[in-house]
């Protein structure tokens, strides 16, 4: 039965996720965490960093990994197809769709409105991991108190070195989870 919901929760992300893994990110958290309890917030943004570390696609890792964590070898395979099934199946019909009508005006236009949406859906993952990582919350309003002073200043100074001397990500969040570590560690005796 966890094959099952397996399949069927990550062929829904595949299915309703469009402009890739950033846009997939809500749905995931949805259905690990909110629909079937399988990860806890936490458990979901370490899940997320490893995705994003890892090569491929975000959500392909990420239904991968959940997959792993539910029910081993099988689970990543079942959750992976799962994910990717909707998504080959669309794209290829989409594709002859378009192809063959791309001189339409409707079809500009339909491409014109899913833009606002999947910046819509980027903007409420990038929030929502925003929120986790530097004040332990999902949702608003958060207290100032509860500011996590330690991923604050990791989050500025990568998004300083990225910015500034343009390295790669990979790079940045090696350095930014050693230094992590290592701020953690002497926290508790300054």
């Amino acid at each position: 039965m966890i094959y099952l919901q397996l399949f069927w929760s990550f062929f829904q992300v595949g299915l309703f996720s469009f402009g890739g893994g950033y846009a997939a990110l809500p749905l995931i958290q949805e259905q690990v965490i909110e629909v079937h309890s399988w990860l806890s917030s936490t458990e979901f943004i370490d899940i997320l960093t490893i995705s994003q570390m890892t090569p491929g696609p975000i959500a392909i890792n990420a239904s991968t990994f959940v997959g792993t964590k539910i029910a081993g070898l099988p689970g990543a395979i079942i959750a992976t197809i799962g994910c990717v099934t909707p998504s080959a199946i669309l794209v290829l019909t989409l594709a002859t769709l378009y192809y063959k009508y791309k001189g339409l005006n409707m079809v500009q236009g339909v491409i014109k409105g899913l833009r606002p949406a999947v910046v819509a859906l980027i903007a409420s993952a990038g929030l929502s991991i925003l929120l986790t990582a530097l004040f332990n919350k999902e949702t608003f309003p958060v207290q100032f108190a509860d500011l996590n002073w330690v991923a604050l200043v990791l989050f500025l100074l990568s998004l300083f070195i990225l910015r500034k001397f343009k390295l790669n990500p990979i790079y940045i969040m090696l350095f930014a989870g050693f230094l992590g570590v290592l701020l953690h560690l002497f926290t508790p005796l300054v």
